[in-house]
């Protein structure tokens, strides 16, 4: 099975809310590497309501300012002013173009070659396909489905098994009792 082509956006970050009133933005990071992709003059793009694609009602937003903050980022856009320009964009995924992204290292991968990779135990049960990646600590969960039953499996060496990209399948040895919650 063919995992197909690279999408032309990928997801960066999510804007949380506002921060102060000159328009100042609360950005978490859904990126490995937020340290080139949160800096003062790259240009991203606004999400549509899914995040999956920009919103043709945004331009691209410039990052004027950036500075960490705790374990997000605090960002302001060129021509965000204000906090009231700032709450249009509360809520909104931002999106890089694909070929703006440094490529994955070998042992990684991109949250959209997760999805829709089936996934099997290792005794050959067919679980489902990966519907959603859910960042999380202490570990990712991988939000699997058949379209009957639903699995929260989290994305840990303990847990999966063997990853092959070219075949689109995940490989998993969950404990005694996952598979029941």
């Amino acid at each position: 099975m063919s995992r197909g082509s690279d999408p032309p956006f990928v997801v960066v970050g999510h804007v949380s809310r506002p921060h102060g009133t000159r328009g100042e933005l609360l950005v978490m990071t859904l990126t490995d590497r937020p340290e080139s992709t949160f800096q003062e003059g790259v240009e991203l793009r606004v999400g549509d309501a899914r995040g999956q694609a920009p919103d043709e009602f945004f331009p691209p937003v410039r990052i004027a300012e950036v500075r960490p903050h705790k374990t997000a980022f605090l960002i302001r856009f060129e021509g965000v002013e204000d906090r009231t320009q700032a709450d249009f964009l509360r809520g909104r995924y931002l999106l890089r173009p694909f070929e703006d992204v440094e490529p994955a290292a070998e042992d990684e991968l991109f949250y959209h070659e997760l999805l829709g990779m089936a996934v099997v135990t290792r005794d050959g049960r067919e679980l489902g396909t990966i519907r959603e990646v859910f960042f999380l600590d202490p570990a990712d969960l991988l939000d699997v489905s058949d379209g009957r039953s639903e699995y929260l499996i989290p994305y840990t060496r303990s847990i999966v098994v063997s990853i092959d990209t070219r075949e689109g399948r995940i490989v998993v040895d969950p404990p005694e009792g996952l598979l029941e919650l």
